[in-house]
């Protein structure tokens, strides 16, 4: 059987930490930032932790035990 694949798509928008976490870009930063503070979009520029809810999902996309 041939070896899985990770998920093109998943592999450019999330990484792994050195501890085991999973990061991903933050929503809402994209456009229409006029009205956003400063601090805001500073703050939006980090990444940030992938929720609970989406880790199962993300872990998968990214070849079972995360790239």
């Amino acid at each position: 059987m041939p070896k899985m694949k990770s998920h093109s798509g998943a592999k450019k928008r999330f990484k792994k930490t050195a501890t085991g976490k999973l990061q991903g870009r933050h929503a809402f930063s994209s456009h229409i930032l006029e009205k956003k503070s400063p601090k805001r979009k500073r703050e939006m520029g980090l990444d940030r932790e992938i929720s609970k809810a989406d880790r199962k999902t993300v872990t998968k996309l990214l070849g079972g035990n995360g790239r």
